[in-house]
């Protein structure tokens, strides 16, 4: 479980909700490497009365594929649209006003389609707003909260947009999702463990692209991992964590190491230093030198909790007549 929520986000959230009944169309900005872990579900809780464009960011980034999964899985959901983009290309914009039109559906003549842009931290908001735009609106930056106010501009079909601070929810409890996020740099490297995301990430990657491993860092072996039994353990507030190792099958830890030996992380007397390996992996990552990956696919949604039942409660016995037959009273 991951707890990471600035105080701006708390005004981020007031502004969406203050803004939201004059809006016709939300655009969900995801990133299309890991589409499930960064929508954010608060802002679905509070959008779920309006039409979505899923906007999958970062395609370029994405493997093809499972990008194609993903817009079908989307498309098939009610008053939802997506769209696969990179956002520094203007030619892959310009189907958004159009779909924006489609999703708002009959809107005043005299008005323009009012869209808000929404989306977690570092997630190519800005970019987006930007190339809409066809100039520098909204700052842009390779970090999570670059963003801080929400700021209004038209751009060409007839449009209004609202681009939004990117919104963290207070707690990521699904722990897989928390460690995608860090991977990804949506959660500033500071709010987590380094080492312990590069560890999960490699295997991750291992289990599901690792010739891409394998050729980047010229690992001649993938280890797999074996269980701890000590490996699941509880935190101070109660929750048992789930060994991401044994899931994905491959060990982490060794992985990391192997990296860290073949990129300048071998010191004095044979020591690994796991913090450089972490710095090579989750930087390459995110620059794309690994290839075009993505981290999860549709079918790795966690099914949804089953509401607990309230327990019957026993039918009231009639009160106990005496041998006259009338009921005792007190």
């Amino acid at each position: 479980m991951l707890g990471w929520y600035p105080g701006h986000m708390h005004k981020a959230r007031r502004q969406i909700t203050e803004a939201l009944p004059e809006i016709d169309v939300v655009i969900e900005v995801l990133d299309a490497r890991l589409p499930y872990s960064s929508a954010n579900p608060m802002l679905a809780e509070l959008t779920r009365h309006k039409p979505v464009l899923k906007l999958l960011s970062r395609a370029d980034l994405a493997d093809p594929e499972r990008t194609r999964e993903w817009v079908a899985f989307f498309d098939a959901q009610p008053d939802t649209r997506a769209l696969a983009v990179t956002t520094t290309l203007a030619r892959e914009l310009k189907r958004i006003p159009k779909l924006c039109h489609e999703l708002a559906g009959a809107v005043r003549a005299d008005r323009d389609v009012r869209v808000m842009v929404m989306g977690i931290p570092n997630v190519g908001k800005s970019t987006l707003i930007n190339g809409l735009a066809g100039r520098t609106i909204a700052k842009t930056g390779n970090e999570p909260a670059v963003t801080k106010r929400q700021q209004k501009v038209r751009i060409g079909g007839r449009v209004a947009v609202i681009d939004t601070p990117g919104v963290l929810w207070p707690k990521i409890e699904d722990q897989a999702s928390a460690f995608r996020l860090a991977a990804s740099g949506a959660i500033r490297d500071t709010a987590i463990d380094y080492v312990d995301v590069a560890v999960v990430t490699a295997a991750e990657l291992a289990r599901r692209y690792p010739q891409a491993l394998t050729a980047r860092y010229r690992l001649k072996t993938l280890p797999t991992y074996t269980a701890n039994p000590e490996s699941e353990r509880v935190e101070a507030d109660g929750p048992v964590r789930v060994d991401l190792l044994a899931l994905a099958g491959f060990d982490g830890h060794a992985l990391l190491a192997e990296i860290a030996a073949r990129r300048g992380g071998l010191r004095p007397g044979g020591e690994v230093d796991l913090h450089r390996g972490a710095e090579v992996l989750l930087h390459e990552l995110r620059d794309g030198k690994l290839g075009r990956l993505t981290l999860e696919t549709p079918a790795d949604i966690p099914p949804e909790p089953t509401p607990e039942k309230e327990p019957e409660q026993e039918p009231e016995s009639p009160p106990a007549e005496d041998d006259a037959g009338t009921s005792e009273t007190a």
